[in-house]
């Protein structure tokens, strides 16, 4: 006799567990299939969360290398204790995937440990664990995620040549590091070594680093890689990486058409991830695949009744979905909700805020500037530095800008990027101003507080009008 529940949640993810938690309050009797030893998926475990403890790290160590310009005094040698530092990183994830536990006892939700397969008719199997059956009688949600993938010529051993997961644990610091992918993995993992004292080389096959992003950020980056040290190779395809005991050689082929050897201790592939789906039975389900993702409509309903599907493992509608943390969160609420016979909310996928905590930090929604004129717009843009401003100078963190896209006719903001301090927080207003179809003028006209880091944003309003302040 399976156990029955009104939703099974395979995975418990950013996605996974807040579908659960929301279809929980909203009166569903809820279960979640998961077979990691913890709840909260890559974010909590591998991702989001362990990467950008490592990162704060990484700022705390540059505020220490600067302490002669703060007027502090320090004696003895500035050094670094990796084994403190992951003992630091491991207690906040403990923290927060406990603080999910706690969500699913609050909200009554059951935790089955086990890997999931889909068995039909409402059905799911659980092995490797609780050894059980599970029947949903109003829908299961699949919500597996995603794993790290690489590219031709490169076999990743998780010894010498290494993906995030591996890269989060390093017992020490590397003295160099080749990284493959200039996205937010690789770049954050650049900053990281970069500041803890590796020699880091960043290949890109793409011409630009950071490409999804506005390229006025992308070519603002760079400049501050160079600055620390960094060193970027766009434009370039690795063709081959060997690994041995003492380290990895790397062959790749060049923008100018030049072979470059190079040799470090570890070769990080940062080339995106792959949706997880092995073992689920997902095509013997019903379930439609393109390319290993599951096909989902705008609701994430994929086609067979009493099924539907959210975050890493899907496309919608056959397009490129982003693959984040808060989007998955944001499809598992309308899912839940749409389940329990609530309106649906459907996402505006133009509005998905972007962060990367690389350093300078990237925020960034809407439309580039490129992408605007691509879609016919009439574009006109403004740019406004962080160096004017007083908080910055005294912050020390002067790089960086916002950039305001808009287009003419109507005066709408159709995207707003920027690179430097705090750029991850104060994306936050840019994706309200969106939401709300702000115009340039709304912006301008919102009094923002001096001295902020937030007054780039007003100002830059004023630059796409021809009338920034200080400018």
């Amino acid at each position: 006799m399976a156990n029955e529940y009104d939703v099974v949640v395979i995975g418990a993810g950013t996605g996974g567990y807040v579908a659960a938690i929301r279809a929980a309050q909203l009166g569903l009797k809820t279960a979640v299939v998961e077979k990691q030893k913890a709840l909260g998926g890559t974010c909590l475990l591998w991702g989001c969360i362990p990467t950008k403890a490592l990162l704060e790290h990484a700022h705390a160590l540059k505020i220490v290398q600067q302490s002669k310009e703060w007027g502090v005094t320090l004696q003895g040698s500035v050094g670094l204790d990796m084994t403190q530092v992951h003992a630091r990183k491991d207690r906040i994830v403990t923290g927060l995937t406990k603080g999910v536990e706690f969500l699913f006892k609050k909200n009554k939700i059951d935790w089955i440990k086990g890997t999931a397969r889909l068995a039909g008719s409402g059905g799911v199997d659980v092995f490797e664990g609780d050894t059980q059956m599970l029947r949903a009688r109003k829908e299961i949600i699949v919500a597996t995620g995603s794993a790290p993938r690489s590219v031709p010529g490169v076999e990743i051993d998780r010894r010498r040549i290494i993906t995030s997961d591996e890269a989060i644990g390093l017992a020490t610091v590397p003295k160099s590091i080749a990284i493959l992918g200039s996205g937010a993995v690789g770049v954050e993992f650049a900053s990281i070594f970069r500041r803890f004292g590796s020699d880091v080389t960043i290949f890109e096959l793409l011409p630009r680093l950071v490409p999804v992003e506005d390229e006025a950020v992308s070519a603002e980056l760079l400049k501050s890689f160079r600055k620390q040290g960094i060193t970027s190779h766009t434009g370039a395809k690795v063709t081959s990486a060997k690994a041995d005991a003492d380290g990895v050689s790397v062959s790749a082929q060049l923008a100018d058409g030049q072979t470059l050897s190079l040799g470090a201790e570890y070769l990080l592939v940062a080339t995106g991830r792959g949706p997880v789906t092995t073992g689920l039975e997902a095509e013997r389900a019903g379930l439609r695949l393109e390319k290993g993702y599951v096909t989902v409509d705008a609701a994430y309903r994929t086609g067979v009744p009493g099924i539907s599907a959210i975050g890493d493992v899907i496309t919608v509608g056959g397009a490129a979905h982003p693959q984040l943390a808060h989007v998955s969160s944001a499809e598992g609420i309308v899912a839940a909700e749409r389940i329990a016979g609530q309106e649906i909310h459907a996402l505006n996928y133009d509005h998905v805020p972007g962060c990367t905590y690389c350093d300078p930090e990237i925020g960034s929604v809407g439309l580039t500037e490129a992408e605007a004129k691509a879609r016919g717009y009439d574009v006109r843009v403004g740019t406004f530095p962080f160096g004017v401003l007083g908080r910055a100078k005294m912050a020390g963190e002067t790089d960086g800008f916002v950039k305001i896209v808009a287009e003419k006719k109507y005066d709408e903001v159709l995207g707003i990027h920027m690179i430097g301090l705090r750029a991850t927080e104060l994306v936050a207003e840019a994706t309200m101003a969106l939401r709300l179809e702000s115009t340039v003028e709304d912006i301008i006209r919102t009094i923002h507080a001096h001295p902020t880091m937030a007054e780039a944003v007003g100002e830059a309003a004023h630059a796409v009008h021809g009338a920034a302040i200080h400018l």
